[in-house]
């Protein structure tokens, strides 16, 4: 059975006039698009272009909920309670589920942005949070998470999940991301992501800063695209997974392949 991944990218993340990355080059290379809900970026016209954009191309929408840290990015660690969090979610992909049924189209994932992405995956109150909201609108909603707590309590609820390929961010040996204030933390050069993106998967491993092959699954590889060169890097990855034999497919299709390789 052919080997297949998705290519997904954080969209949408601007601000009234201010923008970030080049949204409309990223979509000619994905399959699924993280879109900014308005906590950390986005706002109502960007969501609505965004989810436009991703319509007219076939690639595929999904809601990109944070923290309600606009000045921060979402990249700041907030004191919420579970219920918070919760209804945080529900507000935001509330919002992205508007636009997409304005346009045809349905909120087919859910990622969570920034820290708090990072926090749900060792935060099993927050975990639950998150599928609490996702399971109370959309049971068929996929999760996408790192290999943690969010995916386990995804399961446990019956929710489909994809597991992220981060190629671009360094791994530490327990599998987690290296924190980003520290060096090394983002690789930028775009031939070493592509081979760490080949080998994480055809091979289902990836080189951590200690030095060790650790294992990662990869349903679908994040292309981050607000770093420099980001879209010459996303084709770079994109080549290089071709090359290898990698079919680039949606990620439903992705999930419903790896589901039958798993039962052979």
């Amino acid at each position: 059975m052919t080997l297949a991944v998705d290519l997904v990218a954080d969209l949408g993340e601007g601000f009234g006039a201010y923008r970030m990355g080049d949204d409309e080059a990223l979509l000619s290379l994905l399959t699924s698009a993280n879109i900014a809900c308005g906590f950390h970026a986005g706002d109502p016209r960007i969501m609505d272009a965004t989810v436009r954009s991703c319509v007219g191309r076939g690639v595929g929408v999904g809601a990109h909920p944070s923290f309600p840290d606009l000045v921060g990015f979402g990249r700041r660690a907030m004191d919420l309670t579970p219920d918070e969090v919760r209804t945080d979610m529900l507000y935001q992909i509330g919002a992205l589920h508007a636009f997409a049924v304005a346009h045809g189209t349905r909120v087919a994932h859910v990622a969570p942005h920034g820290r708090l992405g990072n926090l749900v995956a060792v935060r099993a109150d927050y975990a639950r949070a998150v599928v609490d909201a996702i399971a109370s609108l959309d049971q068929t909603i996929i999760v996408l998470a790192q290999d943690g707590e969010l995916a386990t309590a995804a399961r446990e609820r019956g929710l489909r999940v994809g597991i992220v390929g981060i190629a671009d961010r360094a791994y530490q040996d327990d599998g987690t991301l290296v924190p980003r204030g520290e060096p090394g933390a983002v690789i930028t050069a775009p031939e070493e992501i592509a081979r760490r993106t080949v080998r994480m998967v055809t091979e289902g491993v990836i080189r951590s800063v200690g030095g060790n092959d650790i294992p990662v699954e990869c349903d679908t590889v994040l292309l981050h695209g607000d770093t420099p060169g980001a879209v010459a890097c996303a084709r770079t990855v994109r080549a290089a997974l071709v090359d290898a034999g990698v079919e680039i497919a949606a990620l439903a299709d992705v999930l419903d392949r790896n589901a039958r390789r798993a039962a052979a």
